[in-house]
């Protein structure tokens, strides 16, 4: 058996291949708008082309955050480059709902188990439907599981599965079961049945069910986009990062394809969902640690930006968690969310980009759903079902 697969023939014989997109992972790619996709162009009076949201979800007080700047001091360095908002009012309706808020700009009240598509549209959808931006734009790359794969897009009639974000998800990519089939994998050979049953094994590692959910309706990327997709996922999948393991790994992989996808892609909107500070329900130390992994792996995406040509002072980077945290420890030396004190209903956010003040701390109130009309209005979008509104204050 050779020892080095073709990229081709590995994504021919792992059902990777362009008639059989839906069988990855966690990736979908659609695409119903018709003619050429639209240039990542800004509203009138705006400088930046690209968005990137990290939504540093999982409960994250700023008490361990901006309140302790030693636990991320990327994130401090990054503000003195922006703002910080440290009145955000965030409700506490759960991860998923307070999580997927963001996303649509509405209140959204779901299940803590329910993994039930959001019936509103969410900012994928809006951006490309009002600006006509293909799927090969607007990305998701997510950490917390199929609840997270959800955020592509919403089930409301004008929008859906159309308009729905391309989304990976790391755990889905670095699959320990694929990784070990790509090191043993050969080319295949017609009629080897070792071979063959290496295919099946492989096959048997993609869960098409996570996927089913984030696809199922709409048309395909266009074919060479396609082609880009197969060999980014190839190249993901191949890399070093595989073998990345300790505190918040599956946040660091969700980070690491997020900076991959903005190099190989250029995308209009990137959105990066966390989901492991929820660890502080059993460890305090285990949640700061997880802050501290994602405060170094943000840094990494951020100086990944300015070395960018292309993406340097033209990027806007968004970066809050759903909500915060109890005021005080539970029983097993950790905190849980439910006591209602400033310390959960309180955020920050950190927003950093060529059209916002620099160096400075804005006091005015916000809710944390304004943060997705707050990007949509960078590019002259409007979230026509949200009532939220736009954080102006941000703005030189």
């Amino acid at each position: 058996m050779a020892n080095n697969v073709s990229r081709r023939d590995f994504l021919r014989f792992s059902g990777l291949t362009a008639g059989a997109l839906a069988a990855a992972p966690a990736i979908a790619a659609r695409n119903v708008l018709a003619g050429p996709p639209a240039a990542p162009s800004p509203a009138p009076g705006f400088k930046a082309t690209h968005v990137v949201f990290v939504s540093m979800a999982g409960g994250v007080r700023s008490r361990e955050t901006i309140q302790t700047p030693a636990n991320v001091p990327n994130l401090m360095r990054m503000a003195k480059d922006g703002v910080i908002l440290p009145n955000i009012r965030a409700q506490n309706v759960g991860h998923y709902g307070a999580s997927l808020s963001c996303y649509t700009g509405i209140t959204e009240i779901m299940g803590i188990r329910e993994n039930q598509r959001g019936k509103n549209p969410t900012i994928f959808e809006y951006m490309r439907k009002q600006r006509r931006f293909s799927a090969n734009q607007i990305w998701l790359s997510t950490s917390g599981g199929n609840q997270q794969l959800n955020f592509a897009y919403g089930t409301h009639d004008a929008y859906g599965a159309g308009y729905g974000a391309n989304v990976i998800s790391g755990d889905g990519v670095f699959n320990a079961e694929f990784k070990d089939i790509l090191e043993k994998f050969g080319r295949p050979k017609t009629g080897n049945e070792a071979e063959m049953k290496l295919v099946e094994k492989l096959q048997a590692s993609l869960d098409p069910g996570p996927l089913s959910r984030v696809s199922g309706e709409g048309l395909t990327n266009d074919p060479a986009t396609v082609k880009r997709i197969e060999k980014f996922i190839l190249d993901e999948i191949s890399a070093k990062d595989t073998g990345l393991t300790g505190p918040g790994v599956a946040d660091a992989k969700s980070v690491r394809i997020g900076a991959n996808i903005l190099k190989v892609f250029k995308p209009v909107f990137l959105g990066v969902a966390l989901n492991n500070a929820d660890v502080a329900h059993g460890s305090f130390n285990g949640y700061v640690d997880v802050i501290r992994r994602n405060d170094d792996e943000i840094g990494k995406l951020y100086d990944a930006i300015q070395a960018d040509p292309d993406l340097k002072d033209k990027t806007a980077i968004f970066v809050m968690p759903e909500f915060g945290r109890d005021k005080d420890l539970n029983q097993r030396n950790g905190l849980d969310h439910g006591d209602s004190s400033e310390d959960l209903t309180k955020i920050s956010l950190i927003a950093i980009g060529p059209d916002f003040k620099k160096g400075k701390t804005i006091e005015t109130k916000y809710e944390s759903i304004d943060i997705c009309p707050t990007m949509a209005h960078l590019f002259g979008v409007k979230p026509e079902l949200s009532r939220a509104k736009v954080m102006t204050d941000v703005f030189a």
